[in-house]
């Protein structure tokens, strides 16, 4: 035996002795339930409060313990037997659920049904997608793009409350996606009848990922290219019927399928749509924006994208979704983290909670200060979307629109960029609470992965991100140049005006106190971002000099576009959660103040190339950024679990054995998983494993084969 297989068997042994006389005398280790009050014992602020402020005030968080309240003692909406179930029951249930929630969607106003609908969308993803579908995309376009006259048609014929009428969005084809400009279905205007002929003249063209269209849609607003008399006027909204509300039955020249099986969100009939020459009266153009008269004149709006500002609101509501369900996921890792004890350098002491880990700190804390940081911002956005619709419904054709146009581009920019960025990071913070639940992350009974499934789409539809994230920066570079050309513009690119100045800038101590604060943090994302911006905007300027068109020119600048966007995008969230701060009760502005300041120095150490680039920190001022984020994350994590707590995410709305209020997560994940899997006989014992187990593996002689001799 080699010597040093003879060191290494002596080293096992003598550990295993010494494992053995250290637990000669049992350790005492608190239980979960011990561990997680223990937690809860003394929080440097006052949680409650903090609740308050996550949700936009006292009144709007007693109205989301009451919609958790409700749907806890739904049967329809009971969580625990989900996990096996088939795609038809999944189908049928959301669709029951549905069902049973059209009082509320009659009777309650928009806003205080939108508020219940998040919380239904944090526990059945599908459900949330598909009375989206209908009340979101769908009426929202009708209530977006339609006349006065043409929205209280549809109102009367049950559109907003589906009231014989259940709507889809038939926008995306097989064949294009986030490029709307290309889609492929035409709308040929036939003056001999005042009519419209939908067509779908492709494969290509085929309506593709159409929600609610395989089963359930008796209507669709269906965009297509519009023709008449022989010209393309570019992609209009139109009323298309699918089905009969009493046969249900398929109206002619209407071809529908499903799609089949998706990543994630099975309670939707996501599907495809054909249309071969189907005719709609004129009216059923959504004309608000452009209008086709009875003689085949075309009216376009001053601004094409006027017609889009409805759809924006996706975008709002993913930026919100993204704080939410990465909100919900550090609650059940965080919960766990503090509960799950893993090794010990002290045989005498419990082991070690996993949240005491300096590594796990900076694994998760971070992310949690990024979901506060994004559910802020969200807050922000909604205002501006807000501020937009009602501009955009309240204006009349013989308006100047200049004010409306410039805030549409705005939000237009805003919102594509941070739908990615919020979307991607969300979707990582799943992943990484996932992963931080080791092995039991993996179960689908913990909610992670089903979760991860579920939000992945989220980073693809509605404008793939990276698409939407190029549209930021082309109106980054935009802005920029209207700066140098001394016109105005909107206050979200104001910072660009001091580009040049920015470039300048250095960061204004080398101690902790002038580098870890709200101001020079800010300062120094919009110095990165700035040069971001500069330098794409010259590439695409130089690309313009040689003579090449502009959408080359901008895709000779792709590359340094998106990044100009990523980091707009990071400086943007940072500032309204430093505004959020500033605002903030007392009560709650340290443990906030501790957060951000964690934001924004852990994205600058992440990023820190950026930052030695445009020389605003040193390798030094890095050094210190390093050690700042070890120190936040050592002081938070001791507030970790009150913060999760303040999320006021029950039980129910959790869906987790790992994120249980109470820490008894063991016990409770071994009953979920033992309730959802009885131990009964094997159905494929006869056909599989008894061969198996009775096949004779061990015969020595291999027989002679016979070969065929001539």
């Amino acid at each position: 035996m080699a010597p040093n297989t003879e060191r290494r068997i002596a080293s096992v042994k003598s550990h295993l002795e010494s494992k053995k006389l250290e637990r000669t005398q049992p350790m005492q280790t608190p239980s979960p339930t011990e561990s997680l009050a223990a937690e809860r014992a003394n929080p440097s602020f006052p949680i409650r409060e903090l609740t308050y402020y996550l949700d936009g005030g006292e009144e709007d968080t007693k109205m989301n313990e009451k919609f958790m309240f409700e749907l806890e003692r739904d049967p329809l909406w009971r969580m625990d037997d989900h996990y096996n179930l088939t795609l038809p029951q999944v189908r049928e249930r959301t669709l029951a659920k549905l069902r049973n929630v059209l009082h509320c969607l009659a009777n309650e106003s928009p806003e205080v049904f939108h508020k219940r609908l998040v919380l239904m969308g944090l526990v059945d993803p599908a459900f949330y997608t598909r009375l989206g579908v209908h009340s979101g995309l769908f009426f929202g376009t009708i209530q977006g793009q339609a006349t006065p006259a043409q929205f209280e048609y549809w109102v009367k014929k049950g559109a907003m409350a589906l009231n014989g009428i259940t709507g889809c969005f038939a926008m995306t084809e097989l064949g294009h996606g986030s490029n709307v400009a290309g889609l492929e279905t035409t709308a040929t205007f036939d003056e001999a009848t005042d009519e419209f002929i939908i067509h779908t003249p492709t494969v290509t063209a085929t309506k593709w990922w159409i929600g609610g269209a395989a089963h359930t849609a008796t209507h669709t607003t269906a965009f297509a290219q519009l023709i008449v008399k022989g010209k393309n006027y570019g992609v209009k909204p139109f009323v298309v019927q699918l089905r009969d509300p009493n046969t249900f039955n398929l109206l002619p020249g209407i071809n529908i399928g499903d799609i089949g099986k998706k990543m994630g969100r099975d309670g939707i009939d996501n599907g495809w749509i054909q249309f071969t020459y189907v005719r709609i009266p004129r009216q059923n153009m959504l004309m608000k924006f452009a209008q086709v008269t009875r003689t085949g004149e075309v009216i376009q709006p001053p601004l094409a994208q006027l017609a889009y500002g409805a759809l924006i609101g996706g975008r709002v509501t993913m930026i919100r979704d993204s704080a939410n369900y990465a909100k919900k996921a550090l609650t059940i890792a965080l919960r766990y983290a503090a509960v799950r004890r893993q090794f010990s350098s002290n045989p005498k002491q419990p082991e070690t909670k996993i949240l005491d880990y300096v590594i796990h700190q900076n694994r998760l804390l971070p992310l949690l200060a990024e979901s506060i940081a994004v559910n802020f911002t969200s807050m922000e956005v909604l205002k501006l979307y807000n501020e937009l619709m009602h501009k955009l419904q309240n204006s009349r054709p013989d308006q100047d629109l200049t004010e409306t146009i410039e805030l549409l581009k705005e939000t237009h920019a805003t919102t594509a960029g941070l739908k990615a960025f919020c979307t991607w990071n969300c979707l990582n913070a799943i992943e990484q609470c996932r992963q931080a639940c080791g092995g039991h992350g993996y179960s689908g009974y913990t909610g992670l992965a089903s979760m991860y499934s579920d939000f992945a789409v989220q980073c693809t539809w509605e404008g793939d991100n990276t698409i939407l994230t190029l549209q930021t920066g082309r109106s980054l570079i935009s802005n920029y140049l209207n700066i140098k050309r001394g016109r105005n513009v909107s206050k979200g690119f104001h910072y660009l005006k001091k580009a040049e100045q920015l470039s300048t800038l250095r960061c204004p101590g080398d101690d902790v106190a002038s580098i870890a604060n709200l101001e020079t943090i800010s300062e120094a994302w919009s110095v990165v971002a700035a040069n971001a911006v500069k330098t794409s905007a010259e590439i695409y300027e130089a690309a313009k000099a040689k003579g090449i068109s502009k959408d080359a020119a901008l895709e000779n600048c792709a590359v340094e576009r998106l990044h100009a966007a990523r980091m707009h995008s990071y400086g943007y969230i940072f500032n309204k959660f430093a505004d959020a701060v500033r605002q903030a009760p007392e009560s709650i502005r340290p443990v906030l103040t501790n957060l951000c300041l964690l934001y924004g120095l852990n994205t600058i150490k992440e990023n820190a190339g950026e930052f030695l680039g445009c020389q605003y920190f040193t390798a030094a001022h890095l050094s210190i950024i390093r050690e700042q984020v070890n120190h936040l994350c050592l002081v938070i994590r001791q507030d970790a679990i009150p913060l999760v707590d303040s999320f006021n995410y029950s039980d129910y709305i959790i869906n987790s054995p790992l994120g249980r209020y109470d820490g008894n997560i063991y016990e409770a994940y071994f009953n979920l998983v033992k309730a959802n899997n009885p131990q009964e006989p094997v159905p494929y014992f006869e056909s599989v494993i008894r061969p198996i187990l009775t096949a004779n593996y061990s015969q020595t002689e291999i027989p002679d084969l016979e070969i065929d001799q001539e």
